[in-house]
């Protein structure tokens, strides 16, 4: 069981989870759960380093930041004690959880789990901060923000768990974000694939390193909330989302469109008149990946051709991370000689629309039903990508919610009304 920072924001909070683990408990199973620090914690902690000093040392960072998650374990350990539950906390240097020695980004490696089994058989439940190992010379890492997911994955796949319950403040995974759309349906199943992918478009439900960890050791992972009612329906029973591999979803539950996402954090550059001859094209990517960019579409046009006056040349558009945008331009003007574009244009009102669903490797259509729909609500689309179970747009940010809406419907996504 994994609880984030909402479900452990205060001790009556805390109190409640301690209620759902015994639960748990109560119902024969044993019990690991890993733990977030409260809800604002970390960003509270990070601000303290920053003020000390900005060029910090980032292994003295981790000593502070991974503090949020040590109190609310031990926190969580108490309060099950008070309500007659046998518990225990274990730190990340404790089981141990070893990681690389990249530190505010460590990579987990191996759990020893020996005395975790231990404390299991003995009836113990086994509370685990998130976020946090240790490296090889027995110094404390962090995972990066949003490790918690991460953790819990692994030490569900190094104990062998029968499945790897994250709870949360949503009920699970819908077919598109309620909030744009209020007949979006809760999904019951979703493959590992699926939900990679609409965690990297969007769907900030999973950090998308905890679903690749998932699917990678096959641990069944279930989206569920921790915000119901103490006569909720047990976990068991499956009353969230479940995530796993894709021979496990029945055929009368698999859909063409599984779900459809979107994301505003995205920038939009064009180079113009870049020479059109061969290594143009790595000359501009080059930079960026030294400067760790990620670069999603890409476009490439035949702008002008080829003639008296030389050889031809291209306009390139690209999609970087909104919050990549300056130092993509930093970059990208500094080797201005070795790419020789003529100009940058860059856009921040754009947003990315995908749909999802590994149904799309057998059904053609999919890409020709989404460029029909929005084209027929005057919807421009200014960049395109795709790979085998996902399609992608980039439009403007103000036709958002209504491109979700539209293509919820026509995918035939739209809950009934009740």
């Amino acid at each position: 069981m994994k609880f984030g920072g909402t479900s452990m924001a205060g001790i009556e909070r805390i109190r409640s989870v301690a209620a759902r683990v015994k639960r748990e408990v109560e119902a024969g199973n044993q019990v690991a759960v890993v733990v977030s620090a409260m809800a604002g914690e970390t960003d509270r902690l990070v601000g303290f380093c920053r003020e000390a000093s900005a060029l910090y040392d980032p292994r003295e960072y981790d000593v502070v930041v991974s503090a949020g998650e040590q109190v609310t374990s031990g926190l969580l350990a108490i309060a099950l004690q008070a309500i007659g539950v046998p518990a225990r906390s274990w730190l990340g240097w404790q089981l141990p959880i070893h990681t690389d020695e990249a530190f505010a980004k460590a990579r987990i490696g191996t759990i020893d789990t020996a005395a975790l089994d231990a404390s299991l058989s003995a009836g113990e439940v086994a509370v685990i901060p998130g976020f946090q190992g240790v490296a090889e010379g027995g110094r404390i890492t962090t995972l990066g923000r949003g490790g918690s997911d991460t953790s819990a994955v692994a030490v569900a796949a190094a104990m062998g768990a029968e499945r790897c319950d994250i709870y949360t403040d949503v009920d699970g995974v819908y077919t598109t974000d309620p909030r744009i759309v209020p007949r979006a349906r809760k999904l019951h199943q979703v493959t590992y694939e699926e939900m990679l992918e609409l965690a990297s478009v969007g769907a900030k439900v999973l950090q998308t390193r905890s679903v690749g960890l998932a699917m990678k050791e096959g641990v069944r992972v279930q989206v569920l909330s921790s915000f119901t009612g103490p006569d909720a329906p047990m976990a068991d029973t499956l009353p969230g989302t479940m995530i796993v591999g894709e021979e496990e979803i029945e055929a009368v539950e698999r859909q063409v469109i599984t779900g459809i996402a979107h994301d505003k954090n995205e920038a939009k550059i064009t180079l113009t008149r870049v020479p059109d001859k061969p290594g143009a094209v790595a000359a501009i990517f080059a930079p960026l990946a030294d400067a760790n960019i990620n670069v999603d579409m890409i476009i490439q046009n035949i702008a002008h051709q080829a003639g008296q006056a030389g050889p031809g040349s291209t306009d390139v558009t690209f999609t970087v991370p909104g919050a990549d945008l300056a130092r993509s331009i930093d970059a990208l003007n500094g080797a201005q000689g070795e790419i020789g574009f003529a100009e940058l244009v860059h856009d921040t009102r754009v947003a990315k629309i995908s749909v999802v669903g590994v149904g799309m490797r057998s059904h053609a259509g999919v890409a020709s039903q989404m460029f029909t729909t929005l084209g027929q609500r005057g919807i421009n689309i200014q960049a395109i990508s795709t790979s085998e179970i996902k399609v992608s747009v980039l439009i403007h940010e103000d036709e958002t919610e209504l491109a979700v809406r539209v293509l919820h419907t026509a995918y035939g996504l739209d809950a009934e009304a009740a």
